[in-house]
């Protein structure tokens, strides 16, 4: 049996590239941070980071190069891909690993940053009028009334 699964949970280290391929379809690239944080034999902590290569085609590449921006926390999942070219100026072999992902999935957006999703406030519309509460009952609640 054979698998090639990469999920990575992380930060885009810069803005999505977006290009058109030949056949029309949309492919966006971009650059991702993962960190590792532990600590070694002498208790001290330790940290490191790993960058990646991301490949996003289709209807996915033009949301991703729309909403996502350099410092976006992202998880992408997909396959891992070696490809290989001639350097057109050295004439030497050139290699790039990237995760040709397919399913990306933002994750929360820093506070004081522009946003649409639910409970947030419209532009013109003020957070207090958006914003749903709930309202309890004055009376306390005897706990012999709960019935379990």
């Amino acid at each position: 049996m054979y698998l090639n699964k990469a999920i990575v949970i992380g930060n885009l280290t810069r803005d999505p590239e977006l290009r058109t391929m030949p056949n029309g379809g949309s492919v966006a690239t971009f650059g991702m941070a993962t960190n590792r944080v532990w600590k070694d034999q002498s208790g001290q902590k330790k940290e490191d980071t790993q960058f990646h290569n991301i490949v996003v085609f289709g209807k996915q590449a033009d949301t991703v190069a729309q909403y996502l921006k350099k410092g976006s926390s992202v998880l992408v999942e997909g396959r891992m891909q070696t490809r290989s070219w001639d350097d057109k100026t050295s004439g030497e072999k050139k290699y790039r690993t990237e995760i040709v992902a397919d399913r990306v999935q933002f994750g929360p957006r820093p506070s004081g940053s522009p946003s649409q999703s639910f409970g947030e406030a419209k532009p013109g519309e003020t957070k207090e009028a958006k914003t749903d509460t709930i309202e309890y009952p004055q009376e306390e609640i005897n706990p012999d009334d709960i019935p379990f």
